[in-house]
């Protein structure tokens, strides 16, 4: 079965506390609510306690368009996006030896946050030595349950074609689609939440030489995917376009959704491959949020050590939209992991919907 090779992400420059997010909502929308210290208290019930920008807060104060906000967008994801994936195929804590960008075959691009054509894919290629004859699949519009969604497109490019190697890369810039003149209160509860984030993953092929090139002992393969879209759902999640830009919709029922609709899911995609719950041993969880996590805890019947990585994910970085998976499951590839176990990933996003991996250790 095709595996992850290895997964990298990287800090952004502008490190923010919490507290200063919350201050910074206070003076963007305090005159808007009155009953703005209410609101805010979701800053300290939501489990974040820092997050990444791309950009120092005090940009975000002042007015500007949507073309020079998409304009940064570009610049940033190419810049840091390229350094993601020197990161990730010259990660020396999962590889014994470099990988150069030649060796990709496919380039898998995920992002919701800005829009470039040529996409941001193809801008990277001009920076690092990429083969021209790559194949390109930048995807848009997935939200948070692009990373996984992602990982599942190279899982089946690898069956397809089992020498390959895979990249994925995920670049969501969430801080550029602030809208300071947004007074709803989805904009404040996304402001309390969404961060900044890029990450990457090399997924590879069965023929690919793993014993030569994994310097783990134990590594993740790819056993089976499912993607599930709930009929009907569309103004659960995702954005409002408009002349200033991409405006959140953000449904205050999603853990109430997942809680109902999640756990059947679930159950069908472990049944189809003859896996209960309690054979589970790891739970590779998006963390949307607090409440998010505690309604995977609900639905699926997991105690809070199953979380306990997405938590700390959550707790250091927000919500990074797609981004945000790939940083969990590095985090499980660091931890020593006995052959064998089994993990499950999950992430969920507009539509309403959601994708699912099963994992073995091997």
């Amino acid at each position: 079965m095709p595996y992850i090779l290895s997964a990298a992400h990287i800090d952004l420059p502008y490190r923010l506390s919490q507290e200063s997010a919350r201050e910074f909502a206070r003076e963007m929308f305090g005159s808007s609510f009155k009953d703005i210290d209410r609101l805010l208290r979701a800053f300290s019930n939501g489990q974040v306690q820092n997050r990444y920008l791309s950009t120092d807060i005090e940009w975000f104060k002042a007015e500007h368009s949507f073309e020079e906000k998409n304009r940064k967008y570009i610049e940033q994801a190419t810049e840091f996006g390229a350094l993601a994936i020197k990161r990730c195929l010259d990660n020396q804590q999962f590889l014994n030896q470099k990988i150069e960008p030649s060796e990709v075959d496919a380039f898998i691009y995920i992002s919701s946050t800005g829009l470039a054509t040529p996409s941001i894919d193809a801008r990277i290629m001009n920076m690092l030595q990429f083969h021209q004859h790559v194949k390109r699949i930048p995807i848009w519009g997935l939200g948070c349950a692009g990373g996984a969604a992602g990982l599942s497109r190279a899982f089946e490019y690898c069956k397809a074609f089992p020498k390959a190697k895979v990249l994925v890369l995920c670049v969501e810039l969430c801080s550029l689609t602030f809208q300071k003149n947004d007074t709803s209160k989805s904009n404040l509860i996304g402001t309390s939440l969404f961060s900044d984030g890029i990450s990457c993953a090399l997924v590879s092929g069965d023929e690919v030489d793993r014993q030569n090139m994994s310097k783990l002992s134990c590594i993740p393969n790819i056993l089976a995917t499912q993607s599930t879209l709930m009929p009907d759902s569309l103004e659960v999640m995702g954005w409002d376009v408009k002349n200033e830009g991409l405006f959140v919709v953000f449904s205050k029922d999603i853990p109430t959704i997942i809680k109902n609709w999640l756990k059947p899911n679930v159950e069908a995609f472990l049944r189809q491959n003859q896996i209960s719950f309690r054979e589970l041993d790891r739970f590779i969880a998006h963390p949307g949020g607090k409440k998010v996590i505690e309604a995977y805890e609900e639905a699926l019947g997991f105690d809070a050590e199953m979380t306990e990585k997405s938590l700390d994910i959550l707790k250091e970085y927000g919500n990074m939209s797609s981004a945000t998976i790939l940083y969990v499951l590095e985090q499980f590839m660091l931890e020593q992991t006995v052959r064998g176990e089994l993990g499950l990933a999950a992430a969920l996003g507009p539509g309403f919907s959601s994708e699912l991996l099963l994992m073995r250790w091997e």
